[in-house]
């Protein structure tokens, strides 16, 4: 062996997002990915869940289990994990808003398995900020969200010291339609506010503070112009670096390492010629694992049909196996830094780190991005970011290989016939809401409102909320009842929807044309043709509805849009009360089925039923023709990317309903 190769360094963990339907089926599912050699299990919760409410509630209709598992009480927990010793996992957790629950459900359980919690090693996401920016899991406003995040931290240090009590999310951020620049800021950003509230806490020591830096986490997005990530990559380690050394003054090398884990991108993942999804995955990889100086820590890659729907467990091998073959087949691991020296990666380097340090000092001017103003500055620097990246795919300026270039194919033996996504059986939802009740009449009713006590006055009085919280889990609480206690001390958010951007009329002669016959269409209904978009659910990937309410607007229409998780009836009063000519509803989590029959029903008793409804997620074929059996007029899936024309279907509906009418 020589300076430049030595004996292969050990590989990141290698990790595949999993659970659905329930906890039982989720349990499963990670013993058999564990027996594959996966080395780490990353949990995906259902939308109840994530948003902090129990399966019976009426958000929930529709939306349990279905992207991830749904966890209402320790009994689910305890399921979950069941022969999961957890003093020997690695354990990942995407969650936000209630993730002091989940932890606190967590540890409750390693009590119970007698596993010692300074043995517990793994993550919970709970970055709020980009949960506000792009995807909408969110409870509480910004300041107490920082709070409990610094509960956490400040916990975690000392009772859970392997643990990562914050995994700083700029994955989503790139779904959102980032820019690089603005992926490293914004993530930077919210690190600089979560440090900045620990440190204004009290709860930390200053001598111990170098120790809460090094548990810090990242979880980054990699995109297909992998060279370009991967030099992000390198602006993040060096960026990360110097924040903690000149601006809070950290000493120890080892404590301002940039550590991280990644998700490959989903954005760009295809429904058209899907099997080249798996070409992307591979180079998306390589960006966060060929430079040693900036390699992952863990590794989840999502499956080739995710465009299509829920990945079935052999999808999921395949992605397993790819980053198997990475790790222990090639000479990968056995090299120092391939890059080291390389000028064009150094010119690369300091150009996006010039870029993400210009935006930095305007968030840092607006108060830090835990306040109103950069939220809204930031939201909105994403729309329209995502806007200029719609209409480059529309245009062709940026080529996407089998959506605008070279789309005739042969047909896919990987994606035809029944069984090529998973489902969920829809009978799941009555069991788990079953399972929660029964639950809930066996417990010590006078204990869990004890429990609920204590939390709320642990909560009101600014008191750290993590040893209340696992008094809570231990006592049986639920999911639903820990997040409903601290909405009544802290209240509720309704996030900024970025779709006030002032969008330039520089669509082309194609969006001319619809303008021109938006401008007719509404002199024929004597008022502006007014389109509503809906989310209905718990659904908070809005980054579709965004840019539909923004092109809407952009060929002039007057647009309805008040953002993520509106119930069927308000969507039907808000169309009522705006005589709204079409209804958009956009549904991404699985529960169109369910939450469009609620809202076609409820529009037929408010007599909206000559209202065209239009619907646009990831559906599968077969379910496209149940909802149009439903009434629904159009159905429009990732493929549909041309936005300009679906204004004019929507043009074209509301003078065909109009002259229906008269």
């Amino acid at each position: 062996m020589s300076d430049f190769q030595h004996a292969p360094d050990a590989p990141w963990i290698f990790r595949t997002y999993a659970g659905h339907s329930t906890a039982a089926k989720s349990n499963a599912l990670y013993r058999a990915n564990l027996g594959k050699g996966q080395t780490g299990l990353s949990v995906a919760f259902d939308l109840p869940t994530q948003t902090g409410y129990d399966a019976d509630h009426i958000l929930a209709r529709g939306e349990v289990g279905k992207v991830g598992v749904p966890i209402g009480h320790l009994g689910d927990m305890r399921t979950l994990f069941e022969a999961i010793p957890l003093d020997r996992m690695n354990t990942s957790m995407t969650i936000n808003a209630p993730a002091a629950w989940l932890l606190a459900l967590y540890v409750a359980l390693a009590d119970e398995q007698g596993s010692p919690r300074s043995t517990l090693q793994g993550t919970t996401q709970n970055d709020l900020i980009k949960e506000y920016l792009s995807r909408g899991t969110y409870i509480f406003p910004p300041e107490p969200s920082l709070r409990l995040i610094g509960d956490m931290v400040a916990w975690c240090y000392r009772e859970t010291p392997k643990w990562n009590p914050i995994n700083v999310c700029s994955y989503h951020l790139q779904e959102a339609g980032a820019t690089p620049e603005q992926e490293l800021a914004f993530a930077l950003a919210t690190a600089i506010a979560v440090l900045d509230t620990v440190k204004a806490g009290g709860q930390v020591p200053d001598e111990d503070f170098d120790v809460v830096c090094s548990r810090i986490s990242f979880f980054v997005n990699a995109g297909v112009r992998f060279v370009t990530e991967l030099c992000k990559m390198r602006s993040f380690t060096q960026l990360w670096d110097e924040i903690l050394r000149d601006r809070y003054g950290v000493k120890d090398p080892k404590a301002r390492r940039f550590r991280y884990g990644v998700q490959v991108n989903s954005l760009g993942l295809t429904e058209q010629q899907p099997e080249n999804n798996v070409y992307r995955i591979l180079i998306e990889a390589l960006a966060v694992t060929l430079s040693k100086d900036a390699r992952c820590r863990a590794l989840q890659l999502p499956a080739w049909n995710e465009a299509l729907g829920l990945p079935r467990p052999w999808d999921q091998q395949w992605s397993l196996r790819l980053q198997q073959v990475l790790a222990y087949e090639t000479d990968l691991l056995e090299y120092e830094d391939l890059f080291a020296g390389s000028h064009v990666v150094e010119a690369k380097v300091a150009e996006l780190k010039a870029g993400a340090l210009a935006q930095l000092a305007e968030i840092d001017a607006l108060g830090g991005a835990g306040t109103a103003g950069a939220i809204g500055h930031m939201k909105q620097a994403l729309v329209g970011a995502n806007a200029a990246r719609v209409r480059a795919v529309e245009s062709g300026d940026l080529t996407v290989v089998g959506v605008n270039r070279w789309t005739d194919t042969e047909t896919s033996p990987l994606s035809a016939g029944e069984g090529s996504i998973e489902t969920v059986d829809p009978k799941l939802e009555a069991e788990v809401v079953g399972r929660l009740k029964a639950w809930r009449a066996a417990r010590d009713q006078a204990a869990a409102d004890a429990a609920l006590r204590d939390l709320k006055t642990a909560a009101s009085e600014g008191r750290n909320v993590m040893e209340a919280s696992i008094a809570a889990a231990k006592a049986g609480v639920t999911t639903g009842e820990w997040s409903g206690a601290l909405r009544e001390v802290f209240g509720e958010y309704r996030g900024p929807t970025g779709v006030a951007l002032v969008i330039s009329s520089e669509g082309g002669e194609d969006e001319d044309a619809v303008r021109a016959e938006v401008e007719r269409v509404s002199a024929a209904l004597g008022r502006t043709l007014t389109f509503l978009v809906g989310k209905p659910g718990l659904d908070g990937h809005s980054n579709g509805s965004e840019q539909i309410a923004t092109r809407a607007a952009a060929v002039g229409m007057a647009v309805v849009y008040d953002g993520i998780r509106s119930t069927p009836d308000e969507i039907v009063a808000r169309a009522k009360e705006s005589r709204a000519h079409v209804v958009g509803l956009s549904i991404l989590s699985g529960s169109h089925l369910d939450l469009v029959q609620e809202v076609v029903r409820l529009m037929r008793a408010e007599g909206l039923d000559d209202v065209p409804v239009v619907v646009g997620g990831i559906i599968p074929p077969e379910d496209s023709l149940i909802l149009k059996q439903m009434g629904v007029a159009r159905v429009y899936t990732p493929k549909d990317f041309k936005l300009t024309g679906i204004m004019g279907d929507v043009v074209k509906l509301a003078e065909a309903a109009a002259l229906t009418e008269a």
